[in-house]
């Protein structure tokens, strides 16, 4: 009786392993379901960044406004008959 009872019980931890450690196990479950959420924040964070970016190219493609904002910040350019002031701050005396 002992012997079949200790059959019984190896074949039952035999039947549990793919569960636990198997392929499809609720182990290898949590990790996959784990990558999926960290990839679903990424994919997320590019959706956001991609929104802006064509806001951007489309506000480009329209507007001469931005066109003339990125010139001037990134360029240093001015328009025709403007005069362009620059302002010098000293450092305070203390």
């Amino acid at each position: 009786m002992k012997q079949l009872a200790l059959v019984l019980a190896m074949l039952m931890l035999l039947i549990q392993y793919p569960l636990w450690l198997g392929k499809g196990s609720w182990f290898r479950v949590r990790q996959v379901d784990q990558q999926i959420n960290a990839q679903r924040e990424v994919n997320r964070r590019l959706r956001e960044r991609n929104a802006a970016l064509e806001a951007e190219v489309q506000d480009l493609k329209i507007g001469l406004e931005a066109i003339e904002e990125r010139a001037r910040s990134e360029l240093g350019m001015i328009k025709r008959d403007e005069i362009f002031f620059q302002v010098i701050e000293q450092p305070s005396k203390r």
